[in-house]
């Protein structure tokens, strides 16, 4: 998903888009060649590839959804059928990033163990379509807590709740059959936090154009002070409350979890040191630019300490590490995130607003890690 702007055609009551704005959606394949930097849907293209797949019919309807900052989600309609279609960015993308198949295949795999996730209907590696590969799936009703508190969260109790499904989701994540999934090879079992280290300690040079001391700082302190991993299990890597979509009606639950994008088999501390990290409670010190469901500071939702007691509880992990999850959560976010500045900074990310804060909000988020580091 992705903050750029969403089209400034002519848009429905209810915020579809129906005429292209000549650069970020265009109609033909030509007006596509014709640019200079490629669309981010053709429609021609993508209503001849829904058509091959029996998904609606007609003219296609948009409008860009989702709060995450990578991958890009569109609703769309085509007649009375609605679809969800995510793509990557636009090339040129990193190896090993923004993989729309390999994204497809994990949410088809924990869908045969009764994990929630939407149904995909359709995916494709033709880049001469879009130009990356993509993916459609079902629509889904459901809230998304982000800014505000959704409707179907009035008391405390209920939001108590949804703290609660929100951590027991994740465990249940973790707890996948990776046989019955289908995805015992979706990744490598062993040496996955030093690949990770390894990983972002490769591209963090590659995606920023201004000197940023503190990476290199702490990609040595997460080497030097290597946790010993207890178990490795299935990894969202996402995993957050503006990754997980709620039942529109009570009691709280789980309808879907979203925004597969960093799967792997790995360490699931990894997992919850990401939650807590970018979770936010309301306690100080917390980056500005990881504060991206504000609403879970209101009364009633866990705080960072609760939502690692529970896991801790139910799992029966040691979490007595966590602070170690956590400087390496915000370190790889400043390596994704610097890459997005640096593309908006090339004009790559027209109409961003979210991509300027990292002028600021990537040193900051640095000197974070650099104080759980204490």
């Amino acid at each position: 998903m992705t903050t750029d702007a969403a089209s400034p055609g002519p848009t429905s009551h209810d915020g579809f888009h129906t005429e292209p704005d000549g650069t970020e959606v265009v109609r033909t394949s030509a007006e596509a060649d014709a640019l200079s930097m490629p669309p981010l849907l053709v429609l021609d293209r993508i209503e001849a590839y829904l058509d091959t797949q029996g998904l609606g019919s007609g003219p296609l309807a948009w409008r860009r959804i989702g709060d995450g900052q990578s991958n890009i989600t569109y609703q769309v309609r085509r007649g009375d059928a609605e679809f969800v279609l995510r793509r990557g960015p636009r090339p040129p993308i990193a190896k090993s990033t923004h993989d729309m198949m390999r994204e497809a295949r994990v949410q088809q795999g924990v869908a045969k163990v009764g994990l929630p996730v939407p149904q995909i209907l359709a995916a494709s590696d033709d880049e001469s379509i879009l130009g990356v590969p993509f993916y459609v799936m079902e629509m889904l009703d459901g809230e998304v807590l982000v800014d505000t508190v959704p409707s179907v969260l009035p008391t405390e109790d209920d939001r108590r709740i949804a703290s609660e499904v929100l951590v027991d989701t994740l465990v249940d994540l973790h707890a996948v059959d990776l046989e019955k999934a289908g995805l015992t090879d979706f990744g490598r079992p062993d040496g996955y936090l030093q690949r990770q280290i390894a990983t972002f300690t490769r591209l963090a040079p590659l995606t920023r154009r201004r000197e940023l001391p503190l990476q290199e700082e702490l990609s040595e302190w997460l080497t030097d002070h290597l946790p010993r991993s207890q178990k490795v299990t299935l990894v969202h890597g996402d995993y957050r409350f503006g990754n997980v979509m709620l039942a529109p009606d009570a009691p709280p639950r789980v309808r879907a979890i979203l925004d597969w994008e960093m799967a792997t088999l790995g360490d699931p501390l990894a997992d919850l040191g990401y939650l807590t990290a970018t979770y936010v409670d309301g306690a100080p010190g917390h980056p500005s630019i990881m504060s991206l469901s504000n609403a879970s500071a209101a009364p009633g939702f866990f705080n960072r300490d609760q939502i690692t007691e529970r896991y801790a509880q139910r799992t029966g992990l040691d979490v007595s590490e966590l602070a170690w999850y956590q400087v390496l959560a915000y370190w790889k976010s400043s390596v994704f995130l610097e890459d997005m500045y640096t593309r908006w900074n090339a004009g790559e990310r027209p109409g961003d607003d979210y991509a300027p804060r990292m002028a600021d909000g990537i040193p900051e988020l640095l000197e974070a890690a650099q104080a759980l580091t204490r």
